[in-house]
Order: structure tokens, then C-alpha cells, then sequence
């Protein structure tokens, strides 16, 4: 599993610009995003790149293993979030894995960074194989302090407890 520091060191761009390309040409570079220390080293390689423009209009014409970037809304063809290293940076400290935020986003759908964020941290519990796994975890973490003795139909309360919970790709989240 990826954290996603190691997220901007795969996640690449290809940077040209609007007037290049209505004039025919696709002039750019690919740049990995790990490669700079933050957007504003980003921006000046960008300006750097495309020097002979007075006023670049920068234009996202492709873009590499970027999904959760792109379901957060920061990142686009004509749009690069100068958060993107900060919030990159946040989920690097918080010590949960990529593929959990990528789960839990998953699962609420659009939202934005801060929620995403804070609902990880508050309502993640783990990554289990079945709903089974889960609920049976529950149950003997004490969080319903059930005698040991206490025979139960795990899948039978895995369908009614699921009702209080999210899942995506094996990741647990209280709903």
C-alpha cells in the first residue's frame, strides 16, 4: 500500500498550454509531481517551460495515476490545486494508507478534502476480507461487551449491523 507521498512521487502531468495548442502544437512536458518540494517549485518549471509565452495559460494535457487528486477536485485540464502538496503532506502525517481515502471516497462520494479528511480519522476502523470478519471483530473488540459463551449467526448480524457501516475494496468506515 501507498501513502500519498509516494502518491505524488508516481503522479505525473504533461504541461502545455492553451495557446500551443490552438496554434497545432502540443509542446510539453511530462512532470512527476514528486520531483518538487511544492507547487510553487512546480509552478516556476511550469513558467520555466513555457518562458517564451508572456503569460503562460498553463493546460493539463494529460495526467498519470492522479484518481484521488481528480475525485477531489484538484486536478483537471485547466486546473492544478495549489493545496495539492499540503493536503499531500496531511494524509502523508495522518498514517493511514491511500487506498483508505481512496475507499472512504468510495463510499460518501464528492466531498472535499477537510471532510475526507476528519471522517477517516473519526470513523475508520480497519480493513477486514468479509463483512463477516468485521462485525465478528466488533463484537469481540468489547465494543458490545458480549459474553464469550454467547453462540451468533456472524452472517445474519453482519447483513443487520452493516446498515451502520460503509465498505469499499476491504475498508470499514462507521456511516
Amino acid at each position: 500500500m501507498a501513502n500519498l507521498r509516494n502518491c505524488l512521487d508516481t503522479a505525473s502531468i504533461y504541461v502545455g498550454t492553451y495557446a500551443k495548442y490552438n496554434n497545432s502544437s502540443l509542446y510539453g512536458k511530462w512532470l512527476n509531481l514528486g520531483d518538487y518540494s511544492d507547487y510553487e517549485d512546480l509552478l516556476e518549471t511550469m513558467r520555466e517551460l513555457h518562458k517564451n509565452e508572456s503569460d503562460p495559460e498553463f493546460m493539463l494535457q494529460d495526467y498519470e495515476n492522479c484518481e484521488l487528486f481528480e475525485k477531489l477536485g484538484l486536478i483537471s485540464e485547466c486546473h492544478l490545486s495549489p493545496d495539492i502538496y499540503e493536503i499531500a503532506s496531511q494524509i502523508d502525517d495522518s498514517g493511514h494508507d491511500l487506498e483508505v481515502y481512496e475507499a472512504c471516497l468510495d463510499c460518501l462520494g464528492r466531498i472535499d478534502f477537510q471532510s475526507l479528511y476528519e471522517y477517516v480519522n473519526n470513523f475508520y476502523y480497519g480493513k477486514f476480507s468479509s463483512d463477516e470478519d468485521f462485525v465478528q471483530w466488533l463484537y469481540e473488540d468489547d465494543t458490545f461487551n458480549i459474553p464469550n459463551w454467547v453462540v451468533i449467526d456472524w452472517e445474519a448480524t453482519a447483513r443487520s449491523i452493516m446498515y451502520d457501516y460503509f465498505e469499499s475494496n476491504g475498508h470499514y468506515f462507521r456511516s
